[in-house]
């Protein structure tokens, strides 16, 4: 009877433990910042970077986005695909902002793009060090 008494006693406290354990995934009700670096000109992967980033901003978090290298050609991408021209036509309206790497635009000759701003090297450091998730694609 004894042995069955601390058996049970066990038992409860190991069901204790595991129940009051933290789960691995952080609590998502808190918002969060996170910075996107494109640098594809994949329409899909851009069209799914684009739709986490509206998800996101939706959610409470603040959103940052910067083109890089082949990523640049976004401003181009709106002109063609309505999907894309919705996605960053809802990122804009919530407020957020598109920056795009002056030396990659530039290399494209759009010295005038529409859907990003001309930044440096400077803006894409600054995007890296001030959010705490930070996502390529």
């Amino acid at each position: 009877m004894k042995k069955h008494f601390i058996l049970l006693v066990f038992m409860a406290c190991v069901f204790t433990t595991v129940s009051n354990a933290k789960s691995p995934i952080p609590d998502s009700g808190s918002p969060t910042s996170i910075g996107m670096v494109i640098y594809s000109n994949d329409s899909e992967t851009v069209w799914n970077a684009l739709r986490l980033a509206n998800y996101s901003k939706n959610r409470g978090d603040t959103v940052s986005i910067f083109l890089l290298g082949k990523g640049v050609e976004l401003d181009d991408m709106v002109k063609t695909d309505n999907n894309m021209k919705e996605q960053v036509d809802m990122f804009l309206e919530n407020g957020g902002v598109i920056l795009g790497c002056g030396t990659c635009l530039q290399s494209r000759k759009n010295n005038e793009p529409e859907v990003c701003k001309f930044s440096s090297l400077t803006d894409l450091y600054e995007l890296i060090r001030k959010n705490k998730i930070v996502l390529t694609f």
